[in-house]
């Protein structure tokens, strides 16, 4: 192996860490190598293949090289090409995991004369999103909205890749969707009707084609007797039947992973897979690559600090060579304005944009961000240009208030928000509206209608004079008067009581449109730069590896590196999502943690400058900085810095009262958690930055 190793380095230019080398030795059996951001992964495991045939005289046909993504899986193959070309003249297997199972598939259509349909985009003759959005239809008697729409495919994934039976509702969150099971009851009939599958089922149909055809399992495990996996954090339970599967009895299963990394839980990816690799194969070998090639020196002792505050990992230590540059910088500043304000200042001091990324939470944040960078002559390349921002229908429920403004004849408008505002308008007022043939406007004809009582013909009284003055606001003002003064927030809040996350969504999207009526000079230039925003976004994409500042969710951020990243609208509730902090708050810290490694991943992205931006202010409302940044903070001084406004009650055996939980009592402090344990309610895990910034505990007295 040494003249391997020598080899490498003198033809090739490949100088391995001694770690590195471990790894590529490795030849039989099971083995998990646990690579942290920026370790050179797929140098290993292009090296480690290379082993395998130049060493071991493996036949190039007997390796399968299994990837998250088909953006990965070209890069591994070109790079291994471009690296043994001269040697390797055989082709050899770099694939995702869906196209193994899409081959498998279509192999064993081809003998049994079954002919399957894909229905994934939008060029197939039957469209997933065309069949759910009418099977939905048909079901509930309304048309789904994108956020309905998006939930109910993520939940639909999550069962499949988690092998969740959709009777079993103690093992899944049932999604608040009307008449979800019998939703996806329809939608597998209508499939099965006429051998349409989509990319889901493409994997729990390889599984069941190799569980019960035993001499096809058997033709494919002699072809692939070496199986490596990269990004094996990102697989799902039936992914891992599938590789397990065929990987059985020889095992010889090479899986590169980072159990810190694992950030597509909705998805049905977890780093419990990873943590139970060595109890399911208990001759497996486990190897570390714990040295970062990215990241400076500051970057990487902060970010190693942070995610060690998760508790389900593996115990590796994050290190680099590299020297220390710039500090990692937490920027605090009032409102979203200002953090704009300051990504442009620091932006426009860069000479090199393409080495430059904005990264966010939530896909919606892009928006904002394109409408600033636009307006400074920053070029832009935003990798999820497909954002359902413009068709949201609190977009197309703010446009009709503003076109019924500028025209009170347009009915259109008038019935998607007549009772969306204040004024108690029925359905019976609309028809008697739409049934008028005189030339007079809406309101007159509203005025005119016999079913109103005194009160309500003075509430559309005001309504009209309100809409008067609504054409003449600024837009900002206008989009304000509209949420208050027109109540469209109260109706927002009450359409969302049930689902906070919503609510929560509905007011960033006012919160994005409010920024971008900042810089409009009237209604009509308003709605002319939403438009024109929107082409600029769709064709942002035209800036790829051009001199462009890269804007990408976190996500998609994932195997990608900058020399700058700024990561952006860091409060809780955001980032973390209320959701994970209420289940943590609950006791339950899995979901924050999950929370903490995609944070991390943020973070490592970053080569030499890494700054942390959050707000006080959102959408004119207080908002508190993400509990990560007071974890960091914590990190960065090397003390604890809490402000302790309620006295020496924090000490365990203190009782204490909690604002929603009740009387408690204090069993365990350390760092930012507190246990506490509630008669009523049982034992708690808290964040205690959360419980002191908000004020939610006081001493208790007798």
């Amino acid at each position: 192996m040494n003249q391997f190793s020598e080899m490498l380095k003198h033809k090739f230019n490949i100088e391995l860490n001694m770690q590195q080398q471990k790894a590529v030795e490795h030849k039989d059996g099971p083995a998990i190598v646990l690579a942290v951001p920026g370790a050179g992964k797929t140098t290993v495991l292009i090296c480690r293949t290379a082993n395998l045939i130049f060493n071991h005289k493996i036949p190039t046909e007997n390796i399968l090289s299994i990837t998250f993504s088909k953006a990965s899986a070209n890069d591994m193959k070109k790079r291994f090409i471009k690296v043994f070309n001269d040697i390797v003249k055989r082709n050899i297997t770099f694939s995702t995991i869906h196209s193994f199972a899409f081959n498998l598939v279509r192999e064993y259509a081809y003998h049994k004369k079954i002919r399957y349909k894909l229905i994934e985009g939008s060029e197939s003759e039957f469209n997933k999103i065309s069949i759910l959005k009418s099977i939905y239809h048909t079901v509930n008697g309304t048309y789904i909205n994108d956020d309905k729409l998006e939930e109910l495919l993520n939940t639909m994934g999550y069962l499949k890749n988690t092998m969740i039976d959709i009777n079993d509702i103690y093992s899944y969150t049932i999604p608040q969707i009307k008449n979800f099971k019998q939703i996806c009851k329809q939608y597998e009939d209508f499939k099965r009707s006429k051998n349409l599958i989509d990319f889901d089922d493409m994997l729990t149909l390889a599984f069941e084609i190799l569980k019960d055809n035993p001499l096809l399992l058997e033709k494919y495990r002699r072809k692939y007797q070496y199986i490596q996996v990269d990004e094996g954090q990102d697989t799902s339970k039936i992914q891992n039947k599938i590789i397990n599967l065929l990987a059985y009895p020889n095992n010889n299963l090479f899986i590169v992973a980072d159990d810190d990394q694992s950030i597509y839980g909705f998805r049905g990816a977890s780093p419990e897979d990873l943590l139970n690799f060595e109890n399911r194969f208990i001759n497996a070998k486990r190897f570390y690559m714990e040295e970062n090639y990215r990241s400076t020196e500051n970057i990487v002792d902060v970010s190693n600090s942070f995610i060690k505050k998760n508790t389900a990992r593996f115990n590796k230590n994050l290190y680099t060579k590299n020297k220390s540059k710039r500090p990692v910088t937490i920027v605090k500043v009032n409102n979203e304005l200002e953090q704009y304000q300051y990504l442009v200042k620091e932006i426009i001091k860069l000479k090199n944009y393409d080495d430059t990324a904005i990264l966010y939470r939530n896909n919606i944040s892009s928006i904002a961000l394109a409408e600033i960078l636009n307006r400074n002559d920053i070029d832009f390349y935003i990798r999820d240009a497909k954002n359902g921002f413009f068709n949201h229908w609190v977009v197309n429920d703010i446009i009709s208030f503003v076109k019924l403004s500028l025209d009170i004849y347009d009915i259109e408008s008038f019935e998607n928000i007549y009772y969306k505002m204040k004024g108690y308008i029925s359905k019976e007022a609309v028809k008697h509206v739409k049934n008028q043939k005189n030339s007079k406007d809406i309101f007159t004809n509203l005025l005119n209608f016999s079913g109103f009582k005194k009160f309500q013909l003075k509430n559309i009284y005001l309504l009209q004079k309100d809409f008067k003055a609504l054409r003449k606001k600024k837009p900002y003002s206008a989009l304000s008067f509209i949420e208050k003064e027109l109540e469209y927030g109260k109706f927002l809040k009450y359409r969302m009581k049930d689902s906070l996350y919503s609510y929560e969504s509905t007011k960033l999207i006012l919160s994005i449109l409010k920024n971008i009526s900042l810089r409009s000079d009237s209604i009509m230039s308003f709605l002319d730069r939403i438009n024109e925003l929107q082409k600029l976004i769709e064709n942002s994409k035209d800036n790829r590896n051009k001199n462009a500042v890269t804007l990408t969710t976190i996500h998609s951020s994932k195997g990608l590196e900058f020399k700058n990243v700024y990561m952006v609208d860091l409060i809780d509730g955001e980032f973390p999502t209320m959701s994970s902090i209420d289940s943590f708050d609950m006791g339950q810290p899995l979901a924050l943690e999950e929370e903490r490694r995609l944070f991390y991943v943020g973070m490592t992205r970053a080569k030499e400058v890494l700054d942390l931006i959050t707000i006080n202010e959102k959408n004119e409302e207080r908002v508190f900085k993400s509990r990560f940044i007071n974890e960091l903070e914590e990190i960065m001084n090397g003390v604890d810095n809490i402000n302790n406004p309620i006295g020496d009650i924090l000490r365990v055996g203190k009782q204490i009262v909690h604002t929603k939980f009740g009387q408690g009592k204090i069993k365990s402090l350390n760092n930012d958690t507190i246990i506490i344990y509630f008669p009523k309610s049982g034992e708690k895990q808290l964040s205690l930055h959360m419980c002191i910034e908000k004020k939610l505990l006081t001493a208790y007295k007798d």
